[in-house]
């Protein structure tokens, strides 16, 4: 299998990376310094499954060249300041024009952040219920190729079936384990991609929030 059927490309600095990173230098970066790196703190955790969930329709890359400008409109993801956004603030949040102006998405992450402080007061924190739901090893595949990740498994729909019963949306299988790719709960780093041994270093010394 070619590096090109296995899903890798090398950089213009020689650095052999998954298939979807680059050629922008903050997607570059991205992929080398963040994602896959495990998460154990609820603000995180929060800008990340809202995101994925604005990501929804669109290229990964749209939402990551926003970040900054979602961080600023939300609070820094700080949960408690988002679910205390009124309908004041989401009629601002609809003109602003450095996000994804979704008037559902935009109420989805006020509404989900009530939901996520209902979370922490069950479970004492996102970090313990999300990693609560890590697959066991024997449930992953042996090798990381392109064709072998999936949009979707059984572990992100029981996720997401959770979070809808709880009055979460924009929260599907698809949203679901992308958020579970980018938080570390599982390392879909290819094999042959010169970041997925340093991942697997992190994820092995990661102490699992209960």
């Amino acid at each position: 299998m070619t590096d090109d059927e296995k899903g890798l490309i090398t950089g213009d600095d020689g650095i052999v990376r998954c298939f979807w990173a680059g050629p922008q230098a903050d997607y570059v970066i991205y992929h080398d310094e963040e994602w896959g790196v495990p998460v154990g703190c609820d603000t995180r955790l929060f800008e990340k499954i809202c995101l994925e969930g604005f990501q929804s329709g669109l290229s990964w890359y749209t939402i990551l060249s926003k970040r900054e400008n979602f961080r600023e409109a939300f609070h820094g993801f700080e949960i408690a300041k988002v679910a205390a956004m009124t309908d004041d603030d989401v009629e601002a949040q609809v003109q602003n024009a450095g996000i994804i102006r979704h008037r559902g998405k935009i109420k989805s992450t006020i509404n989900n952040a009530n939901r996520a402080l209902e979370l922490i007061e069950e479970k004492g924190s996102l970090a313990a219920y999300f990693w609560a739901y890590e697959p066991k090893e024997e449930d992953r595949p042996k090798v990381i190729a392109k064709e072998s990740i999936p949009g979707f498994t059984d572990v992100s729909t029981a996720i997401s079936k959770d979070l809808k019963k709880r009055g979460w949306s924009f929260v599907g299988p698809t949203t679901v384990y992308a958020f579970m790719q980018a938080m570390g709960m599982v390392n879909d780093h290819i094999h042959g991609c010169q970041f997925r041994e340093r991942i697997e270093k992190l994820r092995a010394e990661f102490v699992r929030p209960t």
